[in-house]
């Protein structure tokens, strides 16, 4: 014997009914087979939201006529797949039961009031009608029925009408008390019992599953299987945390930790009866009959993959018992107890500290008020007389739970966990480890929940590094860096790298990615995207990122969001820029930014700020950090004009080397800012910070190429048309420097004496920086290591290429 649990999803439509259908039929070829029955998707709710329209406002047709229509339509659909489906026999099945409802509502609605009797007889309608229409096929597909009355064969303990639980034992007898025919289909509606009384009740949240679980015990099947619409049971939430993978495998006791705390495929009521009878359990899904699912058993047999999930639940509220004589007042923990378990309220999680005389335990919150009243009922004198404190509530709190088997012999997975918690600045409010063997619980704030889930199961389940990279501009750098990424995609995997981008954006508009993109899309696919970019929207994308190791990578120059960087490192992010805006603003600014990423321990990486992709920022970085200390500096930190000077020397004009220079990539967007000297003025301030000097933008002292009066034009065009005027000029320097032996040189200067200043220099011969042309960039940094003889990086300091790569170099800093 066989049982076939099919859920709601499964039997949305005409099509997916007849899918159930077929796997019933293939499956009956090999045994005797049991099929349990859920509602249609939506039924339910719609026939819960009756009763609660009933009860509230009257406003009941609306949800009825929708439960009603989603059987009409299935029937009519049916009939049109399968012409010999009996369509006005179920048809006038569904209309008896609805004219049932709608007779049982009007008596409601006079009466005001709901019983629980009658609400179980209400939502329940959807599965019973199910097993109709289910029956209905398989006999026009020439198969013999046999329907079970759950009512009337499974025997409920106690009098919820609600959420009741199954005598198994007791119904067994009356199960194998039914003559069934071995050559029969058995079906049954799921969520339904009955009580002593055999009346209808239902058996709460997931109460098919349950019923599906109670039947393979009773029929002594061989095996249960529950499709659904997923693949299976997985690490974590497929939907909501990225990188989960199926389990193959899992055992009776790690299915139960894993519904219990959250894993919502599963319940543990449907672990119970399973697991007591030693029946084997597969999760499948109706849409991908061939996928094998997760099968739950005596013993997990795997060893190595003894982890099993990260898990958590919502609206958690956690009681503070406490008092100064609580250890001494006899009985007072054994009364809470016994008055929740009397009020039906489950305790999830619970911790003593006998140091302080105080208890807590969680609850959900929909049962705070039931248990705030009970406990100052029953402890009235205890609290009047100073015994115990008022009690103390803390609401909007979540519990994540990491599964596994055996996992209290594992020395290092609280290690792992409480060390990526404190690194995302996540508190723990209260710990249950010990209780149960397989499991590891901790309570903590309900907003910071999705972030914990991700990071907890990135470290315990991912051995792959991953960067979340959200990437502002997409010009020349920014479509260069995603290529490369693109092409060492096969490079970082074999390292166990994976990048993932979930967002490009430029001025104008933003995309995000998914799993179902593929990057080498990425243009197509942004095209498309309607989403308007502002910095609202970013800021709120960043407030609700739940990634572990995400980054910004900023490839703009866009001032208003480098002010923004704060706000991003404070939010959990790396800071990644080729953007020198941040780093050239105020000094206030600049200090606030490294007292960020001091706190909270995320990084601000700048290297393409200065010499694009030379490691410039490191080197010194490094050379500080062993006690050097800097005496004087000389560079040339413009590619643009170092372009543009080596191309003077070959007698170019100067109007027609920085169109060239433009046009290779080398200048900002607007040359005009290269020719003022301001771009290298920046460069200079950066270092000059990074060398321990306090100063402004301001403290740097330029003697501009271009003459005062020289008018700044937004328009590239006429700005460069302008610029010939300045050709003979720069012509006849040019040649009198090359006839003393001497180039020209736009060079940035720092003297020990505070001085900063960059002006054009003939350079001699014998100096570092006169072959430095077509891009180059060259620093020179004289220190207490590194004198009378320079160090000297010396590279091109732009083109795209090399500032995505220096990006991507930063980029991939974030992981160590």
């Amino acid at each position: 014997m066989k049982l076939l649990k099919f859920g709601g999803t499964s039997l949305a439509n005409a099509e997916k009914f007849l899918c159930v259908a077929n796997i019933i039929e293939e499956n009956v070829k090999k045994d005797q087979i049991a099929v349990v029955l859920s509602a249609p998707a939506k039924v339910t709710n719609y026939l819960v939201k009756v009763v609660e329209k009933t009860i509230k406002n009257n406003q009941i047709l609306e949800s009825i006529h929708l439960a009603e229509n989603i059987f009409i339509q299935l029937t009519n659909n049916l009939l049109k797949i399968q012409s010999n489906f009996p369509y006005q026999e179920i048809e006038k099945i569904i209309k008896k039961e609805f004219d049932k409802l709608k007779n049982i509502i009007h008596g409601i609605i006079l009466l005001k009031q709901c019983p629980d009797n009658i609400r179980a007889t209400i939502i329940s309608r959807g599965e019973i009608l199910s097993v109709f229409i289910m029956k209905s096929i398989l006999q026009s597909k020439n198969h013999n029925v046999t329907i079970i009355n759950p009512v009337k064969n499974f025997v409920s303990i106690g009098n919820n009408y609600l959420d009741s639980r199954v005598d198994i034992s007791k119904s067994k007898e009356c199960i194998h008390n039914i003559n069934i025919d071995k050559n029969n289909i058995i079906l049954m509606p799921g969520f339904i019992s009955g009580n002593k009384n055999k009346e209808l009740v239902v058996l709460g949240r997931n109460g098919s599953d349950y019923s599906a679980a109670v039947l393979a015990a009773c029929l002594d099947a061989n095996c249960c299987e529950i499709w659904t619409d997923v693949d299976g049971v997985f690490t974590s939430d497929p939907r909501k945390i990225q990188n989960t993978y199926l389990l193959k495998s899992i055992s009776y006791q790690e299915a139960m930790e894993l519904s219990y705390f959250g894993a919502k495929v599963l319940h543990p009521r449907t672990i119970e009866p399973i697991s007591q009878f030693k029946i084997p359990c597969f999760i499948k899904n109706t849409d991908k009959i061939e996928s094998i699912g997760t099968l739950i058993c005596q013993k997990n047999d795997s060893k190595k993959d003894f982890l099993k999930g990260v898990t958590y639940l919502n609206d958690i509220v956690m009681f503070n018992i406490s008092g100064p004589y609580i250890k001494d007042v006899r009985n007072i923990i054994p009364r809470v107890f016994s008055i929740i378990s009397r009020d039906n309220i489950k305790i999830l999680l619970i911790t003593q500290s006998s140091s302080e005389y105080k208890m807590n335990f969680c609850i959900f919150k929909h049962d705070v008020y039931k248990v705030l009243h009970s406990l100052n009922k029953e402890f009235q004198l205890e609290l009047k007389n100073g015994l115990l404190n008022p009690f103390k509530t803390k609401e909007n709190l979540s519990i994540l739970s990491v599964i596994g088997s055996n996992i209290y012999k594992k020395y290092n997975i609280a290690s792992k966990i409480f060390s990526t918690l404190g690194a995302s600045k996540i508190n723990v409010l209260a710990i249950a480890q010990g209780s149960s063997k397989h499991s590891i619980s901790l309570v903590m704030k309900k907003e910071h929940i999705l972030k914990a889930v991700q990071n907890v199961h990135n470290i315990l389940f991912c051995n792959k590094k991953i960067i979340h990279v959200f990437l502002m501009g997409i010009g020349g750098v920014g479509r260069t860096l995603l290529n490369q990424i693109l092409k060492q995609k096969k490079f970082l995997e074999e390292r166990n790298i994976e990048i993932k981008i979930c967002t490009i954006a430029n001025s104008k508009k933003i995309f995000f990615l998914n799993d179902e993109h593929n990057l080498s899309d990425w243009k197509r696919d942004f095209k498309k995207s309607s989403k308007n970019f502002d910095l609202e929207l970013l800021n709120s994308l960043i407030k609700n990122n739940n990634f572990s190791n995400s980054v910004i990578v900023d490839c703009t120059s866009d001032q208003l969001l480098s002010e923004q960087y704060v706000n991003f490192i404070y939010n959990d992010f790396h800071v990644v820029t080729s953007n020198k805006k941040a780093n050239t603003s105020e000094w206030s600014y600049y200090k606030k930014i490294r007292n960020a990423t001091t706190e909270t321990n995320k990084k601000f990486l700048y290297e393409t700020n200065v010499g694009a992709g030379l490691p410039v920022i490191e080197t010194l970085q490094n050379l500080f950090k062993t006690g050097d200390t800097l005496i004087r500096f000389k560079g040339i930190l413009s590619g643009s004009l170092s372009f543009i000077f080596g191309r003077l020397e070959e007698g170019v004009l100067l109007s027609q080397a920085t169109k060239e220079a433009k046009e290779l990539g080398f200048t900002e967007p607007n040359p005009c800012d290269d020719l003022s000297g301001i771009d290298v003025a920046r460069k200079l301030l950066i270092l000059a910070r990074e060398s321990g000097y306090d100063i402004e933008l301001k403290d740097i002292k330029i003697e501009p190429l271009l003459p005062e009066n020289f008018k700044r034009y937004k328009d590239v065009d006429k700005f460069l048309l302008k610029l010939k005027e300045l050709d003979l000029h720069f012509l006849e320097k040019t040649n009198q420097a090359r006839s003393a032996g001497n180039v020209l040189r736009f060079v940035a200067t720092i003297e020990q004496k505070k001085q900063f200043f960059i002006k054009l220099e003939e350079v001699k011969i014998n100096d570092p920086l006169y072959k430095i042309k077509n891009g180059e960039n060259a620093l020179a940094f004289y220190t207490n290591y590194y004198q009378p003889i320079p160090l000297v990086l010396r590279g091109y300091g732009a083109g795209n290429n090399v500032t995505a790569s220096g990006v991507f170099s930063d980029l991939l800093r974030t992981l160590s």
